[in-house]
């Protein structure tokens, strides 16, 4: 086994580079990676990413949302939250097996005062509430396991970028479980902070093997390289909002002027179909703005640019910009 540092806190990167690590590294070695987001929402591959964010929160506190290559479902980082990724070979039969990995950074939290356990699918728990979720993926006879550890966590972000009304929305996403979590700090014998703790962490993970710490370094191609993967997929709205699943949106409102009723239908993150109905009066045929925002990025930079120079009056009444942006995404 070796680690590898990483001390970037940009979430667009660091998924980058633990995806390179997982897909190109010498399989030789077993690797392990601890390192710290900046405010994220990480979504699972499969998820609607619109389904899991109070987007207009997670816009107001400049939270970026980035997805991940494993499946499962969303979750909060912040400069309070330690991550840790596991890259090793299969052994055995190619399955997702949470136990076996996760065994040693159970017994490692143990040693150090924290007396979690491995919990239903894929959770590590401490006093039934949840302090880790994992996840994994199996490539090419690897194994990327890599999770979350609540250290000093703001719950109150955590619980309001995730708050999301769903109602809205329909898909074939997969939904995160939302739990009871809680920080693993108020339970540490000594008053640490989080890169102390990430210290003894890896300290203490090989221990748990009998081994003594060995460092891989990355050399400044495999860097480059890393960087190239953040600049073309991580940061991209195609890939953390355009790989969603297929949906439908639905949105009504009453105005003084009459009610809108707007129904989407959204596919790898484009309105492939838009209907507005109401009891409004408009002088302009309300099929020319359904007709402009078929095709466009569903997506509120994108919808802005559509209706700018639109004469929004004319198909509706009194209605600002603003509030039909609103209806579209709120």
């Amino acid at each position: 086994m070796k680690y590898i540092t990483n001390l970037s806190n940009d979430p667009w990167y660091n998924l980058a580079f633990e995806e390179y690590c997982f897909r190109n590294l010498p399989m030789e070695d077993e690797y392990v990676i601890l390192w710290i987001n900046s405010p994220a929402i990480i979504v699972g591959k499969n998820q609607n990413t619109l389904e899991e964010i109070n987007s207009e929160y997670v816009e107001a506190h400049n939270i970026k949302v980035v997805r991940r290559v494993t499946g499962g479902g969303a979750v909060y980082h912040d400069l309070g939250n330690l991550n840790f990724s596991i890259i090793t070979k299969v052994k055995g039969e190619e399955k997702i097996d949470f136990r076996q990995i996760n065994i040693p950074i159970v017994e490692s939290l143990e040693k150090l005062g924290i007396r979690a356990k491995l919990s239903g699918r894929n959770d590590i728990t401490l006093d039934e509430m949840k302090l880790s979720g994992i996840a994994q993926s199996i490539w090419k006879k690897r194994v990327l396991n890599h999770g979350t550890i609540l250290f000093d966590t703001d719950l109150s972000v955590l619980s309001n970028a995730l708050n999301v009304k769903q109602e809205k929305i329909e898909s074939k996403g997969i939904k995160s479980v939302r739990s009871r979590v809680t920080n693993i700090k108020p339970y540490l014998k000594d008053d640490v902070d989080i890169l102390t703790f990430k210290e003894m962490l890896l300290k203490s993970i090989f221990e748990h093997k009998n081994l003594l710490p060995e460092e891989y370094i990355l050399s400044e191609e495999q860097k480059k390289d890393i960087e190239m993967l953040c600049r073309e997929k991580y940061s991209t709205w195609e890939w953390n909002y355009g790989e969603s699943p297929e949906f439908s949106f639905k949105n009504y409102k009453r105005f003084p002027f009459g009610s809108i009723d707007i129904r989407l239908n959204v596919k790898r993150g484009i309105i492939k179909n838009c209907k507005i109905f109401g009891d409004f009066f408009g002088t302009e045929d309300v099929g020319i703005l359904e007709e402009k925002l078929r095709g466009v990025k569903y997506n509120e930079e994108e919808v802005e640019k559509i209706i700018e120079d639109e004469p929004l009056e004319k198909y509706f009444g009194n209605i600002t910009k603003k509030d039909f942006k609103n209806l579209m995404f709120k």
